[in-house]
């Protein structure tokens, strides 16, 4: 268990923390002659259970608020320290709503130098503490009398705080592994290390990471976890991490980053919030206010956009999006404080709700159901009322990182919630069932309605449809709509495009007694069709007027040009497009040249060379060099005839 100080300065914490440890936590030169916190400290006491209680002991001057800041965030428990002759103090009281802002889960109160006051100033100061904790994360915490000087109340507190250590809940570890990085420094002979709180996962000695939110990959050389060697590091815990990497020469790891599993490296630069602004504030918190961000151990400048409302009244919460000057790492669930412009004043704090907020559309109301039900606690429940609320889909990679969910999480999270998903691999969409059979009724209506508009047409391409769908919804995605509804025989591929099944397109009288002209000699001609000269020259007819016939036939799939002054029957390409396909399986990475495809299509060599770069321009085949690979199959080019 990490417990954090916190309290006014001159209280006593770290002089509670070197009684409870025998570790002084004031490491800089600075701090010893000053007598007071600049920066973190760090003690730790092994307990006869053998675990290791530690103690992140933080600075108590307003001016080094923003170092407090970065002891705290991320912590489950607190000691709030409260000086018997002074009784509670401005930095007393921010640092309790700070607490407070963060959800602190447990905590105790050390009424610290009772050895200078009386016994009637004690109950004093404890019902003023009482009156101050009212209502906050640490109303029912025990308060605890002590003195740093002559020992008075340490063992019990000691006692105290060991039983908060084992009745505490064991901090979840679920998820991919993150570390806030609260010191970085070098050791010669080992090289960099990193320290901070572990928000979530678990970390082994070898592991591959990455350095947030530069980018940088690392791997672990060695951890110390709890102040003690270790082949692991786990949630709840402090850990030092020596790093090593190829491209660490030069980087400025510095405070406020983070160290964690590559899976979930997406530093954005606004995320959505449910915010609470403090009850003390003398004004409302109004929209687009300039602040300082507190989340992890960064601080960042940046602007809050009040989302459904003009203004957050003091005490209230309410929606927002938190605009960054700088991107930062940040899932759903953390907690983050706002300061104010000149970073004198804790104004309001809160918990992220989905940190890949839209720099758009971010107030409509179909964003704010969005997060609303982003906000409910287990992920399979939020994702079921996702998908019942957006037609379009939700990126199930944003929602998993956003989750922190690991693979094995997302793929028990599917079974549990019924859905249909579409698109690559690395970037799905999920849909629920109502949705996607929707979307599939509604490209079947639109091509039906295309057919009556468009009766001479064979077929209209997959962008057409999509252009025409009520919903924005990705090609990628799309395309796999038309590929169910294909599979399923609702729609015809032909190739160029989609038609209804035994749509026939209509050709006037003029046109179909041309066209049974032109088919016979097609037909015997198979793939060995002639140029548009000699077919011209066959009927008696002018070779433009039978070329521009021949391109209107062609976008009713009754041809298909290879050449510019060259057709086939779409039967006749698929029979040369198969024997590419079956030269390009049996030659296998070698490919095959234009003179094997000539050979084995018994065919002129001009004509195998205009037939292979029509084949390369389709995406059948590609050129390198003198040889030639198959990269799709002939079905997914041409369809079927």
């Amino acid at each position: 268990m990490i417990i954090a100080t916190a309290g006014h300065i001159d209280h006593g914490k770290t002089a509670l923390v070197h009684a409870l440890t025998g570790i002084d936590t004031d490491r800089l030169p600075e701090e010893k002659q000053r007598g007071m916190s600049i920066d973190l400290g760090f003690a730790y006491q092994p307990l006869d259970s053998g675990r290791v209680m530690g103690f992140v002991d933080v600075p108590g001057h307003e001016r080094f608020i923003r170092n407090m800041l970065a002891g705290v965030t991320g912590i489950q428990s607190a000691m709030l320290i409260v000086a018997a002759d002074d009784g509670p103090m401005p930095q007393t009281r921010e640092h309790l709503s700070i607490l407070d802002l963060l959800g602190v889960s447990d905590g105790v109160i050390a009424l610290t130098k009772i050895d200078r006051v009386e016994t009637n100033r004690l109950k004093e100061v404890e019902n003023e503490i009482k009156t101050m904790v009212a209502g906050t994360c640490l109303k029912d915490a025990d308060i605890m009398p002590v003195s740093a000087i002559d020992g008075s109340g340490i063992e019990d507190l000691r006692d105290h705080l060991e039983a908060m250590t084992d009745l505490l809940e064991k901090r979840k570890g679920n998820g991919y592994f993150r570390l806030s990085i609260d010191r970085c420094f070098t050791i010669q002979g080992a090289g960099l290390v990193v320290t901070g709180s572990v928000f979530s996962g678990k970390v082994n000695v070898g592991d591959v990471l990455t350095l947030s939110p530069d980018g940088t990959e690392v791997r672990v050389r060695g951890i110390h976890s709890q102040n003690r060697k270790s082949e692991t590091g786990i949630a709840g815990e402090r850990c030092a991490i020596n790093i090593t990497g190829a491209n660490l020469k030069g980087l400025a790891v510095k405070r406020g980053g983070w160290l964690l599993t590559p899976q979930i490296h997406a530093p954005v630069p606004r995320f959505d919030a449910n915010l609470k602004v403090l009850p003390n504030e003398k004004k409302p918190l109004r929209h687009w206010t300039p602040v300082h961000v507190h989340a992890g151990a960064a601080e960042i400048p940046g602007r809050i956009a009040i989302l459904g409302q003009k203004e957050i009244s003091p005490g209230a919460e309410g929606l927002v999006q938190v605009v960054l000057d700088r991107r930062m790492s940040i899932l759903r669930d953390d907690h983050f404080i706002l300061r104010d412009q000149s970073a004198q004043r804790t104004i309001a704090g809160g918990k992220v709700v989905d940190p890949f907020s839209p720099s758009r559309g971010r107030a409509k109301p179909v964003r704010i159901k969005f997060l609303e039900d982003m906000m409910y606690s287990e992920p399979d429940y939020a994702l079921s009322r996702l998908l019942q609320h957006n037609p379009e889909g939700v990126d199930l990679k944003k929602f998993s990182v956003a989750w922190n969910l690991a693979q094995e999480d997302v793929e028990a999270l599917l079974e549990i919630v019924e859905h249909k998903m579409a698109g690559p691999e690395k970037k799905p969409s999920i849909f629920s069932k109502v949705h996607w059979e929707t979307l599939e009724s509604e490209v079947i209506s639109n091509l039906n309605a295309w057919h009556q508009a468009n009766p001479d047409r064979s077929n209209l391409n997959a962008h057409g449809l999509r252009t025409a769908t009520s919903k924005r919804i990705a090609m990628t995605v799309f395309q796999d709509v038309l590929d169910c509804l294909a599979n399923s025989e609702r729609i015809v591929n032909l190739g160029p495009g989609y038609c209804l099944p035994g749509f026939e397109p209509a050709l006037s009288k003029n046109d179909t007694a041309l066209w049974n002209k032109i088919d016979p000699i097609l037909r015997e001609g198979n793939m060995k069709a002639p140029v548009v000269s000699e077919l011209a020259n066959q009927l008696k007819l002018d070779p433009k007027a039978l070329e521009k016939f021949l391109v209107k036939i062609a976008k009713l799939g009754r041809v298909r040009q290879v050449a510019k002054n060259r057709f086939f029957l779409p039967e006749a390409v698929v029979s040369l497009a198969e024997i590419a396909a079956a030269l390009g399986k049996s030659n296998g990475e070698r490919g095959f040249s234009a003179a094997e495809f000539r050979d084995q299509a018994n065919i002129g060599r001009n004509l195998a060379i205009e037939i292979l770069e029509f084949f390369d321009k389709s995406g059948l085949t590609w050129r390198s060099g003198d040889t030639r690979k198959v990269l799709k199959s002939v079905s997914d080019i041409f369809g079927t005839n």
